[in-house]
């Protein structure tokens, strides 16, 4: 199974997000297949444990990325790094949201979560996905959400950005398909990975990452779209059978739930896996 995978996605996959939640998760789980791992967070003292911690368990090799990805430069030195690297896999995990009223929101909160969660991931999918094609296989996951399937009042932009990503991801599996390389989106619904602390919203379910990571590698190479854990194809499920207009206006009761303790001045996210 590990040659397999090798074969298909070569020795060295590119994680972003990996100093915590969906994206260390990922991690754990491709280091069970013995592949090496170029980390990419922040944070590099959590990356240096998330590291050690992979290294000693699983004796792969790994490479730590230090970098903010709503920096474009940082992006294009991330890609430029790798390039000598057996990369054939490319998990864009990082990203964060925010919530509350969109004109409360700091417009530059605003525009910086589009870089991080958009520019970031078309610029890396563009590289990479040159890279795999060339070499007739390969692998690109891109982290969507069960937000982006319907527009979301109370995380009105965040779910816009998700819904970038998720028909990116979809249009991507159609053309890089005939060239070998396997593109999927997993749309998870609620996770507990402190995202939901980080948006200032208060969830009453939610899935562990380790359930998304599973379930997402599972299905790459076999689906367009992942909603991984039953959380997701429960929520996910339910609101396919409404029309949009309606889907809106259930997830705006269900953001207003999440979202009732907030005051006037809602607190925004920092980075995070989501």
């Amino acid at each position: 199974m590990n040659q397999a995978w090798k074969q298909q996605y070569g020795t060295w996959a590119v994680i972003t997000g990996a100093s915590d939640g969906i994206g260390k998760e990922m991690a754990i789980a491709l280091a069970k297949k013995e592949i090496n791992l170029i980390l990419v967070a922040r944070r590099r003292n959590i990356l240096e444990e998330v590291s050690s911690e992979l290294v000693e368990k699983y004796n792969i090799e790994t490479q730590i990325i230090a970098a903010d990805l709503s920096d474009a430069e940082a992006v294009n030195a991330i890609i430029d790094i790798t390039k000598p690297l057996n990369v054939g896999l490319l998990v864009a995990s990082a990203g964060f949201g925010t919530s509350g009223l969109f004109l409360d929101m700091p417009i530059e909160r605003e525009l910086n979560m589009l870089d991080v969660n958009c520019r970031a991931v078309v610029m890396m999918s563009h590289a990479y996905g040159h890279r795999f094609a060339e070499k007739g296989r390969g692998g690109i996951i891109l982290l969507s959400s069960l937000v982006a399937f319907q527009g979301v009042p109370y995380s009105a932009h965040y779910a816009a950005t998700k819904a970038y990503i998720q028909s990116l991801a979809e249009g991507l599996h159609q053309e890089l398909a005939p060239k070998g390389v396997h593109v999927l989106a997993s749309a998870p619904g609620p996770i507990d990975s402190g995202f939901a602390t980080r948006a200032d919203m208060q969830m009453n379910m939610s899935l562990t990452p380790s359930v998304v990571a599973e379930e997402t590698l599972i299905s790459l190479g076999r689906k367009m779209t992942v909603r991984p854990g039953w959380l997701s194809k429960m929520l996910i499920g339910g609101l396919s059978m409404m029309p949009r207009f309606m889907r809106v206006r259930v997830m705006e009761q269900i953001m207003k739930g999440m979202t009732k303790h907030q005051n006037s001045n809602p607190r925004n996210t920092s980075q995070a896996s989501a």
